[in-house]
């Protein structure tokens, strides 16, 4: 079975902020939780485009602000229940 959206979602997360993707709850936060700063969005949403073949606005990538969000953003930009 291939890998689910949540577990690569989970996965990039994980990669970019040196973590265990078992760590990443829905309720984690990007920037309290993980320290993310502005290069690390930058490249986050870059991993999150090449990885999903999705193109995400500034503005949206904004929003989404804990690891559930950024599951739920990108099931939605895929067309995915």
């Amino acid at each position: 079975m291939s890998e689910s959206i949540e577990a690569r979602a989970k996965r990039l997360i994980a990669e970019q902020f040196g973590v265990d993707p078992e760590e990443l709850k829905p309720e984690t936060h990007l920037v309290k939780d993980l320290k993310m700063e502005s290069l690390d969005k930058i490249e986050l949403i870059a991993a999150f485009e090449e990885e999903f073949d999705i193109e995400i606005p500034e503005e949206e990538a904004e929003r989404n602000v804990t690891v559930g969000q950024v599951i739920e953003y990108v099931k939605a930009k895929l067309g995915v229940k």
